[in-house]
């Protein structure tokens, strides 16, 4: 039974990690953008996840309260959680997995980890450019990797693109995080896609050369250092400021939407995402639960919970960051951040982005 292998693999395989079942809470309004796919009733789904408990946690509890159906998790880094899946093959518990940044899920589907799933539903409410060409994963929320500055001491007028931070007249005055970020390399993947390797690598050369100081462990450095004067700019994840905006209202740190202009590509955008396990013994139910995550109620949640943009383009993101006014986006498929990440990889190497 279900049940009784997944105890067996969990404290087999990661005993320091235990699964959860959600307990409903009070019942919200249904509404969806295009009705799912009703789920097995009464079936539980495992779901392996890389996101943080305290958001994915309300997710499931609601899917609980609206379906029945029980959902069992495990979190961990998404490099573990594959490496899990790929041992277990045909024996996992796993039904769905979720994590952040399209270049995991696209590595987790090129590892054969991931089925295709045909679903009208997913494909109405999710664009094509945030989801597999191939609909083994889709695309849940949007995070944009954008340009941070303080208005006050780096007037908008004096910003324009990724490509201008790498200008001479930047020098001293960036701040990055550390190249081992897979935000990063998912920017600098998506970079190669648009301008070729040698020109961006010119481009993460002048960023260096432009640091003011060593790369930061995170973002939510880079944006303290922004509003102490340590640096002028920045590039972060758009929740990252919507979190520490909404936690500090006077921060005097705001977004600036890079490559805006006619011949301009857009900001460039990654997201979270899931899809259904190669070997779900409930492949219903698991796609009734990524069309459910794709439907108003749940991204909804997605936008206030985590200040991420919801994937699905009909619901509207948390007021703080609608108030950031709207931006055009960068709609190459996120799954070119997947294909491109190793030569990312070599390519900050080479430039000396560390």
């Amino acid at each position: 039974m279900k049940s009784t292998l997944l105890s067996i693999a969990i404290l087999g395989l990661m005993a320091a990690c235990t699964p959860q079942t959600a307990t409903p809470p009070t019942p919200a309004t249904p509404a969806a953008t295009t009705a799912p796919t009703p789920a097995t009733p009464g079936k539980p789904l495992v779901v392996y996840t890389s996101r943080n408990e305290q958001l994915v946690k309300p997710l499931f509890d609601r899917y609980t309260a609206d379906t029945g159906v029980k959902v069992t998790y495990l979190t961990d880094k998404a490099p573990p959680l594959m490496e899990r899946l790929r041992a277990e093959g045909n024996r996992t518990e796993a039904d769905v997995l979720i994590t952040v940044d399209a270049a995991n899920l696209w590595q987790a589907a090129n590892l054969g980890l991931l089925q295709p799933i045909d679903s009208p539903a997913l494909q109405a409410n999710i664009p094509a450019h945030l989801r597999d060409p191939q609909n083994r994963w889709y695309g849940l929320s949007v995070r944009a990797r954008t340009i941070v500055h303080n208005p006050a001491v780096t007037p908008v007028a004096s910003l324009s693109s990724y490509e201008n931070l790498a200008d001479a007249t930047w020098r001293g005055k960036l701040c990055l995080r550390t190249a081992k970020s897979e935000y990063n390399q998912s920017l600098v993947a998506t970079m190669i896609a648009a301008l070729g390797p040698a020109k961006a690598e010119e481009v993460v050369r002048g960023w260096v050369a432009n640091l003011a100081a060593e790369p930061f462990a995170n973002d939510v450095a880079v944006i303290e250092a922004i509003g102490a004067g340590r640096c002028a700019v920045g590039i972060v994840n758009s929740y990252y400021l919507g979190r520490e905006q909404r936690d500090n209202p006077t921060l005097a740190v705001a977004p600036f939407w890079p490559n805006q202009g006619a011949d301009g590509r857009g900001v460039h955008v990654n997201v979270s995402g899931a899809g259904v396990t190669t070997h779900s013994d409930n492949v219903e139910g698991a796609r009734a639960f990524i069309e459910w995550l794709s439907s108003d109620k749940a991204q909804a949640l997605y936008a206030n919970e985590n200040m991420e943009y919801p994937a699905n383009p009909g619901i509207d993101a948390a007021p703080l960051v609608e108030g950031w006014g709207e931006y055009k986006a960068d709609v190459i498929n996120v799954s070119e951040a997947g294909r491109l990440q190793a030569e990312a990889v070599k390519l900050m190497d080479r430039a000396g982005y560390r």
